[in-house]
Parts: structure tokens; sequence; C-alpha cells
């Protein structure tokens, strides 16, 4: 999607524009079409498909609100994955157009350097073709990590393969604590499957702790089982099929101690690398972390050569986030051809976890905020909310959670927005507009609510400082 965006953005301008783009098949052959991970394997199938656990739920909650069915209720894998997959199918269609109407060459073919301002395209059969270009823009995004352990590759599934795997995958293994494992964790467990989850330290690394671990005992409370402190050795087949058996073994993290399952289908959501080490980066001097595969750039997302640019998740030390990286990819055409000056804000970007319980957060986490402005500077405002739609059912009480992080030498400004509950997206977007412009806790505290709704618990009396970490 941001090679597809940057590239009608220039077109514009009138630029002769040509966009590469080429899927790897995964180790059991998954391939997707046009648009990037967001659209075919990211946050597209992985939002609808949280959203048909979410009315698995509603199904359960309706006979509270009058519903009443007599037959059982089930799901049918094939049924969902089938109609995510052709709405997908229906998305690269359509960035094919958009392409097209906007006059942007575009070639299925992957992309590698082989000399200044030269490119070598090599399509599926494997015809070659030279391209030269005043400038590039490299959006080549990342792949899944896998482990590097006997059977990983030839057994295993990753978050690649998963949206569109054609049989249900029954008892899972989750293998990570990433958002993208604990998202699948949840939206699989939400479908009635039983999951696990192999945790190797802690929970979503790099967002709010305290969050992360309010998410970590709401799946438990929710059926979803955690192997803390261990992670995968080895993977073998105990019998095929779709889905077959595979038997896993796992070391301790904290000792010597060793354990055995087995599992229908071991999901590894462990982290993802960058896709830099095969495009001839180093035929044409552009710098990167020989350890991530990262690129560096400067403020403006060029690299050490002065005509090649990089946007999205490739960056060292930048949000891995699809609508950061099309907000980057846009803002660098404007100032390469409109003559405009801004920058993108890496800071006050709001994000959501799709987990059972959403999660939704902008600017500072609690325990960066600390280390950054100094725990006498920071002011930390909490309150726990039960949704009204919650109440009929009489569930989860006390779960849902919101916290807003205030700098006391600046105003009280908050520079941290966290939220724990239903639709928790469209929450954090309408505070992240607001804390873009600056946002302090008086004017939230001056700011009319919407009752009975869950962002009210944002604004007013509702939060009650709690000091830090606490």
């Amino acid at each position: 999607m941001l090679g597809h965006v940057t590239a009608c953005e220039a077109a514009k301008y009138e630029k002769k524009v040509m966009v590469l783009d080429f899927v790897t098949p995964t180790p059991q052959g998954s391939s997707w079409g046009l648009g990037g991970t967001c659209v075919n394997v990211g946050c597209i199938p992985k939002k609808l498909m949280h959203q048909a656990a979410l009315l698995g739920q509603a199904l359960q909650d309706s006979r509270k609100f009058g519903w009443q069915f007599t037959e059982e209720v089930k799901h049918n894998w094939m049924t969902m994955t089938e109609s995510v997959q052709n709405y997908i199918g229906s998305l690269n269609w359509g960035y094919r157009v958009a392409l097209r109407d906007n006059k942007v060459t575009y070639e299925n073919a992957y992309g590698e350097f082989v000399g200044p301002h030269t490119i070598k395209a090599t399509n599926k059969k494997g015809i070659e073709k030279l391209y030269t270009a005043e400038r590039f823009i490299i959006a080549t995004g990342e792949r899944p990590r896998y482990l590097g352990i006997p059977g990983d590759k030839e057994y295993c599934l990753s978050s690649d393969d998963l949206f569109s795997l054609p049989y249900c995958p029954g008892k899972t293994l989750v293998v990570g604590a990433s958002y993208v494992a604990l998202e699948c964790a949840g939206f699989l467990a939400g479908l009635g499957l039983d999951v696990t989850v192999m945790v190797r330290s802690i929970l979503l690394r790099g967002f709010d702790q305290d969050m992360a671990n309010r998410i970590g005992e709401y799946m438990k409370e929710h059926g979803v089982n955690f192997i803390r402190e261990f992670v995968p050795i080895k993977v073998e087949q105990v019998e095929e099929g779709t889905p077959g058996i595979l038997k896993v073994t796992a070391k301790s993290t904290a000792g010597d101690q060793m354990i055995e399952g087995e599992y229908n289908t071991v999901l590894l959501a462990i982290g993802r690398d960058p896709c830099t080490r095969k495009i001839g980066l180093d035929k044409v001097g552009v710098n990167i972390n020989e350890k991530t595969g990262k690129i560096p750039v400067n403020d403006e997302e060029q690299t050490n050569v002065s005509y090649i640019y990089a946007v999205g998740d490739i960056l060292q030390d930048k949000l891995e986030l699809t609508p950061v990286a099309i907000q980057a990819g846009r803002l660098l055409v404007r100032r390469l051809y409109a003559g405009a000056t801004t920058k993108c804000d890496y800071v006050n970007v709001p994000t959501t976890v799709f987990t059972p319980l959403e999660y939704g957060a902008c600017g500072y986490s609690e325990e960066t905020a600390v280390e950054k402005f100094g725990e006498e500077n920071i002011e930390v405002y909490h309150s726990h909310f039960w949704p009204l739609e919650w109440t009929v059912p009489s569930r989860d009480n006390n779960k849902c959670y919101a916290k807003i992080i205030c700098n006391i030498q600046d105003n009280e400004r908050v520079i941290g927005f966290h939220v724990l509950g239903p639709n928790a997206g469209e929450v954090t977007q309408g505070f992240a507009a607001a804390i873009k412009c600056g946002l302090t806790k008086e004017q939230l505290d001056n700011t009319v609510g919407i009752h009975p709704v869950c962002a009210e618990v944002c604004i007013q009396s509702h939060l009650k400082a709690h000091g830090i970490l606490g």
C-alpha cells in the first residue's frame, strides 16, 4: 500500500513514476497480490477476523438482550476466509486501477540495485529488465522471522499464511508476544479454538507495560493459555493432515527445564525482518544496520546516498505502522516536488492493538515518559470503566482502563494516552488529533462528555491521579 500511495502522490506532480512490487512465497507457498503487507496479510484481514471473534461474543451477549435462538451457533473457518480473501481481491484490483488511472507504470517484478541510478527488475519468469531513475524510494517492508530450529520452516505457519489458510487451524500454539502474536491468539480463541501463547520474556515489548500486562490477564481469563519463559527448540510432525499434529519441544529461558506439547498448528509471530539484504544496497553504497537490516535515514527519510530515500517498516528507530509510513511517503514526495517543508511526526502517533480487549495508544508509554522527562515531572491520571453494553450481560467489570500521562513542567500537556476497551481505535483517533494540537489536562477537564460512551472516561473528573507506575 505504501509504495502505491507514494507513487500516486508523485504522479500528481507530473513525474514519470514506476512501482516494482514482488512477493516471494512463504515456505508454505503463500503469496498475494498488489497492496503490500497491510492489505493482504496484515491490518485488513487481521481486523476482519478480529471482528468475526467479536461477533461471537455479541451472539453470547444477545441472549440477555432478548434474542432467542435454539440452534447451536458454530463458526465456519472456510466461509470467513473466503469472504475476507474476496474483499482483499477487490482491494488488489482497486490498486491496479488506481496506478493505471494515475499513469504509474507497474511491474510485478523483484527490484535490485545494480549500479548508480540503475535497478534490475526480474519477473516471475526470470525475465530481467534494467531501469534508470533520478530518485528511488525504498519501501520494501518486512517479512516474518523464523526461529532457525529444526522443523520451523517445514511445519510452522506465519501471519503471511494464516489469513488465507484453507482449513481451520485447530489447536494452536502461537510463539511470540508481539502485537501480531496476541492479536492472532485473541481472534483464534474468540472463534472457539484451543490457543496457547508461548512467551520468551515480556508481552508487547515497546508498548506501555502496565497496559500490556492487563491485556495478558484479560486474555488468560478468557481462555488463552500462556507458557511463560520458554522457547521452542524443535518442531516435529506426528501426523499429516489439514491440520495435522505437530510436537513442539521447548526449553526454559530461566533454567534447563524441557517441555513437550502437541498442537494442530504452530504459528510463529516472533517479529519481522526488513527486506533490505537482497536488493543490492551494497552496490550503490546505502548503509544499513548490519545486525537488524534496518536503514538509517535523516529527518527527511534520505539515506546516506543522496538520490535514494526509504520509508516504512525498514527504517531504523522508527515506528512500524502503515499509516505512519503512508504519511511519511506523502510528505516526502511533497518536499521533493511541491516545495513543502513538513516532516513526519514519529512521536504523536496513534495506534491500536486489536486484542480481544482492544488497546489504543498515542504518544509516550509511562516508562518512556519517566525516562525522558523524569519521574518528578510526570503526572498520571487513570480510571477503570465498565462499558454500558457489557452491564446487561454482566461481564468483565473492572477490566477496561484508561490512562493519561501529563508533563507537569509543560502546563500538564498530555504526552501519553492509553485506553483498554471496546472500539479503542475509534476512541484514540479523536484524542490523537487533540494531542497533536497540544492538548492539556485542563482542556481535557473542560471538555463536555458524551453520555453514555466509553470515551467519556477520558475527560472531566473521571480520571484520578495515581502517581508514577502505580
